[in-house]
């Protein structure tokens, strides 16, 4: 389907060196519950749906992966991922899977509280690039093949960092996972608008459970957070995701051939976590 939108890549306010850190952590928190929330309209969350499109894709070989979260945020969806397949993995009787959480800028106050929940969940402290992945985290010494997480983060790369980020992927990896929650269609674009309605209502709720006066100050005094929020989720990028636009799909087949000849072939697919849009 064509998008109602064109494409425009826009610089990620989020990634810029000059945006504070503390409310870069707010953000963080907000787009870890849009991916771990369901609704009356969202049965499943879009968490439970990555970790069924994994189960589902990877198949028998799913215990044989270490899955590392090269773009981790706050922790995003990879928690209820890695309980998820876990739960299935032992129902299956077969060995459980580690997560390693990474980022450009660590939020490793959010990653200790999660790996304290979670044995299965590490993390990595130091400042990770995805184009350059540190040799410990891509050599696994217990024999396990490493699959690369992107949860909701492709969309920041241009087409230079996106080539670098794969080129870096296929030669160093054994699989790579890109999973996006927005598209450029109407329904994409009236979701994220409303979760920018949604960060201003339920500010308060939020302000309390994190113990930050700060979550609600830029909510509803000075309405920061709901505006990067709808600037971090805006529908005018192609997004690379496990659902994708037929241009992202060519110059994501293109890159895998270019840097693995056909090594890696690409899969694309797509499932609403609203059933009807």
């Amino acid at each position: 389907m064509t998008p109602l939108i064109p494409r425009l890549h826009l610089f990620e306010i989020t990634d810029q060196p000059w945006f504070p850190a503390f409310l870069r952590s707010r953000i963080q928190d907000a787009l870890t519950a849009a991916w771990n929330s369901n609704t009356p309209l969202q049965p499943r969350s879009p968490a439970r749906i990555a970790a069924a499109t994994l189960i589902r894709e990877l198949g028998s070989s799913l215990s044989s992966y270490t899955f590392v979260d090269f773009c981790a945020g706050g922790g995003g969806p990879s928690p209820v991922i890695q309980r998820t397949i876990n739960k299935h993995l032992k129902a299956e009787d077969k060995p459980p899977v580690d997560f390693i959480l990474t980022d450009l800028h660590p939020n490793v106050a959010a990653w200790e509280k999660v790996a304290e929940r979670f044995p299965q969940i590490a993390y990595e402290r130091q400042s990770v690039d995805a184009t350059n992945a540190p040799q410990h985290l891509v050599e696994r010494q217990d024999g396990k093949k490493v699959m690369r997480l992107f949860n909701l983060s492709f969309h920041h790369f241009d087409d230079a960092l996106a080539r670098d980020i794969l080129k870096d992927t296929i030669h160093t990896s054994q699989g790579f996972t890109i999973f996006e929650l927005q598209d450029r269609s109407l329904s994409g674009m009236i979701s994220v608008l409303m979760l920018g309605v949604g960060a201003i209502l339920f500010a308060p709720f939020f302000a309390w459970k994190l113990q930050s006066p700060v979550a609600l100050a830029f909510s509803w005094l000075i309405p920061v957070l709901p505006f990067v929020l709808v600037m971090y989720l805006r529908i005018f990028h192609d997004e690379a995701r496990i659902s994708a636009e037929p241009p992202v799909h060519r110059a994501v087949q293109m890159s895998v051939r270019l840097f693995a000849l056909d090594r890696m072939p690409p899969a694309f697919g797509n499932e609403q976590s609203i059933p009807g849009e």
